[in-house]
């Protein structure tokens, strides 16, 4: 399984049968081959997740689908205003929070699974076969010291909480999961409830505005001493992984 990181929370994840695009904003798209299938996702609208750009894709790939959250819905007008390839606009399908949807792959199907946000849209939940993916969006522990009132930041915990007991107990093969140092000293807060929640083999941060720095503050953080070893640093855009020994 190859793993590209694009930029910001936009990733690529490319095995024998498909290839996924979570989130793309911005960055330098991967080329992906021709001949297969392209799942292309965006968690919400927010700027810093859902670019119209992943549209052309449409017109270089042969089979690509659109999977968006509901906040990201487009009518007919609005699509012919900003420019959205013909050949994308049939392909285009909208999930809203704990929906699943089963799309055919192959001989096989893939299966996505949405969470609810503590901001804007969803996270998704991707299996197919063995392979389970986690791409959180905007679900995150977002708490702000000094800038949210007692209430808010209950609020916000019991939110965050309620999303992650849904999956209480899973084990992912990869997950994407913010790590954002605006957050202060509670940057790590929302990944450290994820890997105490759910799991994942690896776990790629994200949503870190291209400041680098955060990977060598969660490396030496003793609250993640438990998972640091899976945890991917990342050093530049358009890096590349590969993972596993899973096709």
């Amino acid at each position: 399984m190859k793993v590209t990181y694009i930029g910001h929370s936009g990733f690529s994840v490319e095995w024998e049968q498909a290839v996924l695009v979570f989130d793309y904003y911005n960055g330098e798209m991967p080329a992906f081959p021709t001949d297969k299938p392209i799942y292309v996702f965006a968690s919400h609208k927010h700027q810093d997740h859902f670019s119209h750009a992943i549209f052309e894709l449409a017109k270089k790939y042969e089979s690509v689908t659109f999977v968006l959250s509901k906040d990201c819905k487009m009518n007919a007008k609005y699509m012919d205003r900003i420019g959205v390839p013909k050949e994308a606009k049939e392909h285009i399908l909208y999930m809203g929070a704990h929906e699943n949807l089963t799309l055919p792959l192959g001989e096989n199907t893939l299966q996505i699974e949405t969470l609810d946000s503590t901001d804007e849209g969803v996270a998704w939940i991707v299996s197919f076969g063995d392979i389970g993916l986690y791409h959180a969006g905007d679900l995150n522990w977002w708490t702000w010291i000094g800038e949210e009132s007692e209430e808010e930041y209950q609020d916000m915990t019991a939110r965050y909480m309620a999303e992650l007991e849904k999956i209480r107990g899973r084990v992912f093969d990869v997950a994407f999961v913010p790590l954002d140092p605006r957050q202060g000293e509670r940057y790590y807060w929302g990944l450290d409830a994820f890997m105490r929640h759910a799991d994942a083999n690896v776990v790629f941060p994200m949503h870190f505005w291209e400041d680098y720095r955060v990977f060598n503050r969660i490396m030496e953080c003793p609250a993640a001493a438990d998972y640091q070893e899976r945890l991917m640093c990342l050093e530049k855009m358009g890096q590349s992984f590969e993972i596993g020994g899973k096709k």
